[in-house]
């Protein structure tokens, strides 16, 4: 009797699929996946809903902000972030709105800033150099900064001569100004806040930091926050997150 030994049929396998690296045209980014082996399909990348820069001097992946929830009604996109950011794009023109933006102060902004403090900011060296800045609402916030017991105020301000956004802290005792930013470095914040998104007055009366005085809390879009406040001395800037 003759036997015939066949090797036998190894189970078949397939390569790993290539990676196709993307192509970029007119500004459109288009990628194969190649993720589905029953269905083969390109993705087309053409629309940035919010950037979110990142400081190189904290850990990046701390500061990373993702889209959260993506719905569609009549026509329209309503894309959420993870920090809560709310934006809608016409699927028609591409437009992006943001409905809670700082672009658009509140009408006649200019006159809420008290008469005092106005006057500090306007007359003598440091009207040559700022000007009022409305790019957010508030655009001025009233705090006891430095701890005397007098009400200071925190103006929002921009540096003529360069465009550089910052803060202007009017002293109720002396008038005296000081300025944060607006071409004046502190800490992470550097000399230009543009980067800043909101701002409110951190009350002294919290547990932490031990404060002389009330502080402010900016905020970055979609990122970081800090604290300012008065050491005794001078501003300084407390990284929160």
């Amino acid at each position: 009797m003759l036997t015939l030994l066949l090797p036998e049929k190894a189970p078949a396998k397939r390569l790993t699929p290539a990676k196709v690296d993307p192509v970029i045209n007119e500004g459109i980014r288009y990628v194969a996946p190649n993720d589905d082996g029953r269905r083969d399909y390109i993705e087309a990348w053409e629309l940035t809903i919010f950037t979110n820069p990142i400081d190189p001097n904290l850990e990046k992946d701390v500061q990373w902000v993702f889209i959260k929830t993506v719905d569609v009604q009549h026509c329209r996109l309503s894309v959420t972030s993870e920090g809560g950011k709310t934006y809608h794009v016409d699927i028609n023109t591409k437009a992006i709105a943001q409905p809670d933006s700082r672009s658009s102060p509140s009408p006649g902004a200019i006159r809420n800033v008290p008469h005092t403090v106005k006057k500090a900011l306007t007359n003598g060296s440091t009207g040559k150099k700022y000007d009022l800045s409305f790019h957010m609402n508030p655009s001025y916030l009233e705090g006891d900064f430095d701890g005397d017991g007098k009400m200071d105020a925190a103006v929002l301000v921009k540096e003529r001569s360069t465009g550089k956004l910052g803060i202007a802290i009017v002293n109720g005792t002396t008038g005296k100004v000081t300025i944060l930013g607006a071409g004046f470095g502190i800490g992470n914040g550097g000399d230009d806040f543009e980067w800043m998104y909101s701002w409110q007055v951190y009350s002294k009366t919290r547990n932490f930091p031990r404060l002389r005085g009330d502080a402010l809390l900016v905020e970055k879009s979609e990122a970081a926050s800090a604290l300012i406040y008065w050491n005794g001395k001078r501003y300084v800037w407390f990284q929160q997150r």
